[in-house]
């Protein structure tokens, strides 16, 4: 259902039975993991979060790991003000 590499593959899975008594799987909730920061990147004028992970993790996908790190539900809060720093955290393999 999701990629390999994404920030939902080890989330473990649910079952929902309707009422009907059809089953409809889901994934649980996601808890955001306390994460170890590794750099700290000050966001540049015009910057996107997909180019800042690939310059960190050599892939745009993984963008999600700048969000978690800093604790942010939407990526483009971390990218204002311009000079707002970052915690870049290590990539969990």
């Amino acid at each position: 259902m999701f990629f390999r590499g994404s920030r939902y593959e080890k989330v473990a899975d649910g079952i929902y039975e309707d009422p009907s008594g059809r089953k409809i799987p889901y994934k649980l909730l996601r808890i955001i993991p306390d994460v170890t920061g590794i750099q700290v990147h000050a966001v540049k004028q015009g910057e996107r979060l997909d180019l800042i992970a690939f310059q960190f993790y050599g892939d745009p996908a993984q963008y999600w790991r700048v969000c978690d790190g800093n604790r942010a539900l939407k990526p483009e809060d971390l990218l204002e003000p311009v000079g707002r720093r970052l915690v870049i955290p290590l990539a969990q393999r």
